[in-house]
């Protein structure tokens, strides 16, 4: 781990890297196995900052992640803006967020406020018209400086050139709207500044010789609802008392969404899409419940991106054993699943030649275990997967979690370097 290299024998080892993480994907055997962490704050944290400093200096997420990524030596980076950007956050108020240093202690990870931002009776508001109900309705419940857009009249209203200058223009003139202008233009030169650092970081990580997961996210239509609009608790009730206007919701919205997932991965340099999956374990619907709601978007996400020449990266949080039989209709070679519960052995019964196996060290053991444990954990891992090739190692939940204990990651780190040559 660590050592220095020529800028010739950087290039080859990124290659030599990115090929790595290719054939594991698509089951070839690859020279080793490759260990790519989601990790975020723990790459920070190895790097010497604080969870403040990497959402709210630049500089020092550069450094940290650079210095602890060169120092673990791992096959790729995760996505940096795993970090989110807090000074933007601070500027346009979000509502859905709290983070260190303006609600938490320093060294905590932020924490996403999940509510009911869209309400029981609004789907056929949203559905009629999406634009003006985002705008005028969720925007200001999500993010305090947007509240002044509650006022915004119908569009329709300025479709004349008078209307456009009379009537938008005294709006736009208003007290309020001139302080939201002045705040979303702020905004765009803080979200401006993060994008150039987090692609210098990427571009100085290629120079280092490492890959970039890039940073293309997509969310299945169904997680979309549940997240960011409905939450947990009103999305499970909509499953019972509405089911059909739930239903309706993720039919209209899923190829949109699709698209624009497409798109945005298009513009960036990987083709790694990564997808977390917050609602479709087996802990939160029955397998029918799954079938019905949550399968239908996931599976429609998956086979455009495939079908785009892309690589879906769909993490499968929570127990997602029984789920294998609607997983193994994929085409096989094209995903890399990121696993957090799974029974092994049905994993490898069922989607052993069809499926990349992106996981799974428990949490439990890089918090609390000790570095022997780790490292009989990983080398079940690659005896599991020996036959294949589909395997990348990495942490359970969220990769590697913040408040692991270093030796254990250097410990995970180290098996995959002495046991998973292939």
């Amino acid at each position: 781990m660590g050592e220095e290299f020529s800028n010739l024998e950087k290039d080859e080892i990124y290659n030599s890297r990115l090929k790595r993480i290719n054939d594991a994907i698509q089951l070839k055997k690859p020279d080793r196995v490759p260990i790519v962490s989601l990790a975020g704050f723990f790459l920070t944290r190895y790097g010497g900052i604080s969870n403040r400093e990497a959402m709210y200096d630049y500089a020092k997420l550069a450094k940290a992640w650079k210095t602890g990524l060169a120092k673990l030596n791992w096959d790729m980076a995760p996505q940096t803006l795993s970090i989110l950007p807090a000074p933007a956050m601070d500027l346009i108020g979000i509502q859905t967020y709290k983070w260190p240093g303006r609600h938490l202690d320093d060294d905590n990870c932020y924490q996403y406020m999940e509510k009911e931002y869209l309400q029981a009776d609004e789907y056929d508001e949203i559905l009629k018209n999406p634009d003006g109900f985002i705008i005028r309705k969720l925007w200001p419940r999500i993010a305090a400086s947007l509240v002044p857009l509650q006022k915004l009249p119908p569009l329709y209203l300025f479709s004349s050139g008078s209307s456009l200058m009379f009537g938008l223009g005294n709006f736009i003139n208003s007290p309020e709207m001139k302080n939201l202008l002045e705040t979303i233009l702020d905004f765009g030169s803080e979200m401006q500044q993060c994008h150039n650092a987090h692609t210098s970081i990427r571009d100085d990580l290629r120079q280092m010789g490492f890959p970039s997961m890039g940073f293309a996210v997509a969310k299945t239509t169904f997680d979309w609802i549940a997240d960011d609009l409905r939450g947990l608790k009103g999305t499970i009730l909509d499953m019972y008392r509405q089911p059909d206007k739930l239903i309706k919701m993720i039919d209209v919205f899923t190829p949109e969404r699709t698209e624009a997932s497409i798109v945005s991965a298009k513009l960036s340099d990987s083709k790694m899409v990564f997808i977390p999956l917050h609602k479709g374990a087996d802990g939160f619907m029955s397998d029918e419940q799954f079938k019905k709601f949550y399968w239908p978007s996931l599976e429609y996400l998956l086979l455009q991106l495939i079908d785009a020449d892309l690589t879906p990266v769909p993490f499968f949080e929570g127990n997602y054993t029984s789920r294998l039989k609607y997983l193994a209709t994929l085409p096989p070679g094209k995903i890399a699943g990121h696993f957090d519960a799974i029974d092994l052995k049905k994993f490898k019964d069922i989607l052993g030649d069809m499926m990349c196996f992106w996981g799974n060290v428990p949490s439990h053991l890089l918090v609390t275990g000790n570095p022997s444990e780790v490292e009989d954990y990983v080398k079940n891992l690659i005896d599991t997967f020996k036959d294949t090739g589909g395997l990348i190692v990495d942490g359970a939940v969220d990769g590697v979690p913040p408040d692991s204990k270093i030796e254990n990651v250097e410990a995970m780190t180290k098996a995959v370097f002495d046991y998973g040559v292939c």
